[in-house]
């Protein structure tokens, strides 16, 4: 995709829509060079890329320097970018300029999660010309208030809220939505309710798309190993060999062969 009017069109035709999550230029390529349709620059990369605890250790900063990474290797596909942690919690003109960054640095749009508290700013930023994305379900940012990486709307009166606040997240203008962890039949309710496209994660097949962290669908983490993220590659074992090969190709002499001198 080169533009979210693309994610409209998806949802309308029913097509299935492809996001992943990178981080830097040269898996920004790699993805440009797939069948994925958007990539997201997600917080997580606070955790995936910096090894710090939680994603409410992204800064802006991080998130800008990894976005313009993102954008380098991805010149022509709509690239999501995370708001970090309270920067869109401190007012139209700190959460403004956090999303102008963003986009400067070459987002194509913002993602923010939780509605409630907020939606002064989330309408404000789709009428300054910042395309948002929403954020339901198992919001990350959250975590200390949520007491863990759980299922979220179980309840009668969670289903209900997160049902209400996907409607208003589509009614402030928001163009698509991420339900994380949320049970697979809400997540289908949601989706059917709403006229914006659903991006699932751990919400079930019935949303109007997928994302998953690159790291996990290339299986790089060999003690990371989420219910619902595929691995499609064996990446630790991969790489773990290859250093292996090389280590032992030095030991024995082989590396570097004749051809691989420069006189």
């Amino acid at each position: 995709m080169k533009s979210i009017l693309e994610f409209a069109r998806a949802r309308r035709d029913l097509k299935p829509i492809v996001v992943v999550t990178a981080y830097d230029a040269l898996t920004a390529r790699t993805v440009a060079e797939s069948e994925a349709d958007a990539i997201l620059v997600g917080d997580s990369l606070a955790m995936v890329v910096h090894g710090l605890p939680s994603t409410v250790h992204a800064t802006l900063e991080m998130m800008v320097l990894h976005t313009a990474a993102v954008r380098r290797g991805a010149p022509d596909m709509v690239v999501i970018a995370d708001m970090p942690f309270l920067a869109h919690r401190k007012g139209l003109e700190e959460a403004t300029r956090a999303a102008g960054a963003l986009l400067q640095a070459g987002a194509t749009a913002v993602k923010l999660e939780n509605v409630a508290g907020h939606e002064d700013v989330i309408a404000h930023l789709v009428g300054s010309g910042i395309p948002v994305m929403g954020h339901l379900g198992l919001t990350p940012q959250s975590i200390n208030q949520l007491g863990g990486y759980h299922l979220q709307g179980r309840s009668v009166d969670e289903a209900a809220q997160l049902k209400a606040d996907a409607k208003r997240l589509e009614e402030l203008g928001a163009f698509s939505l991420v339900l994380e962890c949320v049970p697979t039949a809400l997540a289908a309710e949601v989706t059917a309710a709403l006229t914006i496209p659903t991006i699932g994660i751990g919400a079930g097949g019935s949303t109007s798309g997928q994302v998953l962290v690159i790291t996990d669908l290339l299986g790089l983490d060999a003690k990371f190993r989420p219910r619902f993220a595929r691995r499609y590659l064996d990446g630790h074992g991969e790489i773990l060999s290859a250093l292996n090969n090389y280590a032992r190709d030095v030991r024995a002499a082989k590396f570097p062969a004749r051809e691989e001198v420069i006189a």
